[in-house]
């Protein structure tokens, strides 16, 4: 009996010692939680006539509680997908119309699918990986403001209102993983979205917009 139970103790000791070297094997399936900070590096086209000439927009930056869910589909590639709560941004006057004040708002959805391919042994406690994935970025609830409307011609009541365009960017990717154990995780990343946008007024009016957000992220995960 004794016997017995040394050999189930060993066989324990070898399954567990098996299930931390394949923490970050092949087949591997992590959810994370943390937060992201999206800060928009805007570069606005001007606003169509008719218009103040060098009519330009800024964008400001973002927070959100955000996640995740990674697939290894081998030791080294793996899949990743970001999830969260949507972002909103303040659209404020820019170029000839700096210091109008705030213009109106959007939330945007940013959803990215990544491929990662991570460096080391996949036992390594330290990976850092690179990326790259496509973004859609699917805009709504866009808002604006008294300030806007009066540069525009709108009236309280017919208010100047927005609509901006859903694009597609690429978005390469920089980040690490440091395993605390063989189920969890700390990961950070940082990434950049090439994202040209357009908005369209009810006036008639459209600017072009060039996005091209600077993304940190960071969170707490979990390995299934």
């Amino acid at each position: 009996m004794t016997t017995l139970f040394k050999q189930a103790g060993a066989a324990l000791v070898i399954l567990a010692a098996c299930a931390a070297a394949q923490a970050q094997v092949a087949g591997t399936i992590s959810v994370r939680a943390g937060a992201t900070r999206i800060m928009p590096d805007v570069d606005s086209g001007n606003l169509s006539a008719p218009s103040f000439p060098n009519t330009k927009i800024d964008v400001d930056s973002a927070n959100q509680f955000t996640g995740g869910i990674n697939y290894m589909v081998t030791d080294n590639i793996a899949l990743d997908l970001p999830l969260g709560l949507p972002f909103k941004h303040n659209f404020y006057g820019d170029g000839a119309i700096a210091g109008v004040g705030k213009l109106g708002q959007v939330k945007v959805i940013p959803a990215t699918l990544f491929v990662q391919y991570y460096f080391r042994d996949a036992k390594s406690a330290f990976r850092p990986y690179v990326g790259v994935g496509v973004t859609y970025a699917k805009f709504f609830k866009n808002r604006t403001t008294a300030t806007l409307s009066a540069l525009t011609g709108g009236t309280p009541d017919n208010p100047t209102t927005a609509k901006m365009d859903n694009k597609f960017g690429i978005t390469p990717q920089i980040g690490f993983t440091y395993n605390i154990n063989e189920r969890w995780y700390v990961d950070a990343s940082y990434y950049k979205s090439f994202l040209k946008s357009k908005a369209h007024l009810s006036t008639g009016q459209s600017i072009s917009v060039k996005l091209n957000p600077d993304v940190v992220s960071f969170g707490i995960g979990y390995r299934f």
